[in-house]
């Protein structure tokens, strides 16, 4: 994150339920060219996540993990889903799968592009979404924080509001 970006959106979420509440209100809102790039420890959500937002980009398919694939293309949505998943491979292993060329959006179609444990990427996109999800210590629910790294197609203030609309029904709190 460079000295002039916003701070990080934190948000407690209260249950797996709003998890995938978050997830289905982004896949209704990001447009084309969207990168998120997930960290969290295994069980913290980030699975849960995608899964919403897969219903929320139009998805019919199971959204899975794909952890052995590497790589599920999901494309017949409002927008395709890129959804990578990282815990398997080193650094190098990561650079040989090119996951530049799905978001650079030239080779495949422009669409959402999904990194699950990101922190094995060996460099990132120009524009993303920085999503850490943790386990709360004071609930059976998440913590989340949401950075905005580079200038992308959507602002940290547009995902506020997504968040807070489809949050308010769950009473999460924000952490500040």
């Amino acid at each position: 994150m460079t000295d002039n970006s916003p701070p990080p959106l934190r948000f407690v979420l209260p249950d797996r339920q709003a998890t995938w509440d978050v997830g289905f209100g982004l896949g209704r809102s990001l447009p084309p060219s969207a990168n998120l790039l997930l960290y969290g420890n295994l069980g913290s959500g980030k699975t849960t996540l995608v899964q919403g937002l897969g219903q929320g980009l139009g998805i019919n398919d199971p959204i899975v993990s794909p952890t052995f694939t590497l790589i599920n293309e999901y494309l017949e949505g409002r927008l395709p889903l890129y959804h990578f998943d990282l815990y398997r491979l080193t650094t190098t292993d990561t650079s040989l799968l090119a996951p530049d060329i799905y978001w650079e959006g030239i080779e495949y179609e422009p669409g959402i592009v999904v990194m699950e444990w990101a922190e094995r990427l060996p460099y990132h996109p120009p524009h993303y979404l920085q999503i850490q999800l943790s386990l709360h210590p004071e609930s059976s629910g998440r913590g989340m924080s949401i950075a905005s790294v580079g200038e992308g197609p959507i602002t940290l203030k547009q995902v506020e509001l997504v968040i807070h609309g489809v949050l308010s029904p769950h009473k999460a709190g924000t952490d500040k």
